[in-house]
């Protein structure tokens, strides 16, 4: 049976919305009926019972931990993916936060390590498997304000990301990849509803998605697993 593999950040980890099975990619593949109830029996293990999670992806990933680190692991592991999804970018963009020059640079690299990830995948895969590249989310909520968030200001820091989440866009469209539109599920649920630098995997507020200022909390975590489906779309069915 064809496993389900994720790969790349801690956009698709358990870590921060509170453990194992908790994480975005962990509810696609089993939803946890206890939190989300109206998930229930919409999950990969409903449609394929006996399905497989390889969670390959990683804390503080970048698109050269996806390729150097990532793929040599699902190779060395000898499965098949019949699904994969790929968070990557955030990290990388993070390391030129407010520097417009070197973030534009840092877009171009993910772009050349992306699509080597997903030619690897493509290769793997074969081209009828879904594979799913999720856009990277605001915390700032489209405000830009880095102050809001913990971070120093960066005027153009909306801009930029909206480049880097049109280049994984594209990046998707050339390797008949689906798009996660988790950037724009996630707008609303950032600083404009909380306190995003608050470490809580499972705030009271079910509104604010994020925990220490980048993280998805367990209902950020569900924000995830339901952009991933929305993509899938008829796959899931």
């Amino acid at each position: 049976m064809h496993p389900y593999a994720a790969l790349g950040d801690s956009i698709s980890i358990d870590a921060y919305a509170g453990g194992p099975g908790r994480g975005g990619a962990s509810l696609l593949h089993r939803n946890r009926d206890e939190d989300f109830p109206e998930w229930a029996g919409r999950d990969l293990s409903s449609r394929v019972p006996g399905a497989r999670l390889l969670l390959l992806a990683t804390d503080g990933a970048t698109s050269a931990t996806v390729v150097d680190r990532q793929l040599p692991q699902l190779r060395r592991s000898g499965a098949v993916p019949g699904l994969a999804t790929l968070t990557i970018g955030g990290n990388d963009l993070l390391q030129a936060y407010g520097d417009a020059a070197a973030a534009r640079a840092v877009i171009r690299r993910v772009v050349t390590l992306g699509r080597r990830a997903l030619t690897e995948l493509r290769e793997l895969m074969g081209t009828a498997a879904p594979i799913v590249v999720g856009t990277v989310y605001d915390p700032s909520d489209g405000t830009g304000r880095g102050e809001l968030v913990g971070l120093p200001p960066w005027p153009d820091a909306v801009r930029v990301l909206a480049e880097l989440n049109a280049a994984l866009a594209g990046l998707a469209a050339e390797h008949g990849a689906l798009v996660a539109d988790i950037h724009g599920r996630f707008l609303g649920h950032g600083a404009l509803a909380g306190d995003v630098t608050r470490p809580d995997p499972r705030p009271p507020d079910r509104d604010l998605w994020y925990c220490g200022v980048i993280e998805p909390n367990a209902w950020g975590a569900d924000g995830i697993r339901a952009a991933f489906w929305d993509a899938l779309g008829p796959a899931t069915g």
